[in-house]
């Protein structure tokens, strides 16, 4: 009986295991599939991480820049710009009086009186519109300070 079945395997009579063309050109296709898909994932995935990196690292410097903005010198009107991480990010911050939208009251105010200053801060890391983050913040200015 062992050499009826062989003879039947050798004559292609259905009965051997194996996959046929056809399928392994399927599995090759899906395989291929599912790892194109992946590889967009992690594609996506990595570009997500650069572009929370550079926000970090914006944040981090628009920071330190806006603490020390006023120490050991005044803060008075006009606009400064610079860069850092060797010309990566751009930073431009501009000092003006606060003008407060809030009604104005009829009574006098003291020239020794403290004054509002607000310092507006944008960092920008390249040209495109998601590459840049701003900061508004408002400072104590003493009378000896106002120029």
């Amino acid at each position: 009986m062992t050499r009826g079945l062989r003879r039947a395997c050798r004559a292609g009579a259905g009965c051997c295991a194996g996959f046929t063309l056809l399928e392994v050109i399927v599995a090759f296709a899906l395989l291929a599939l599912a790892l194109t898909l992946l590889l967009g994932t992690l594609s996506g995935a990595a570009r997500q991480v650069r572009h929370s990196e550079a926000i970090s690292r914006a944040s981090l410097h628009a920071q330190s820049l806006l603490a020390q903005a006023g120490v050991g010198e005044a803060l008075e009107p006009g606009r400064r710009e610079g860069t850092f991480d060797k010309g990566v990010y751009r930073w431009t911050l501009e000092i003006a009086p606060y003008a407060d939208s809030a009604p104005v009251l009829t009574m006098p105010v003291r020239l020794s009186s403290p004054q509002l200053r607000q310092l507006t801060l944008e960092v920008r890391w390249g040209d495109e519109p998601g590459q840049a983050m701003r900061w508004q913040t408002l400072r104590l200015v003493p009378a000896e300070g106002i120029r």
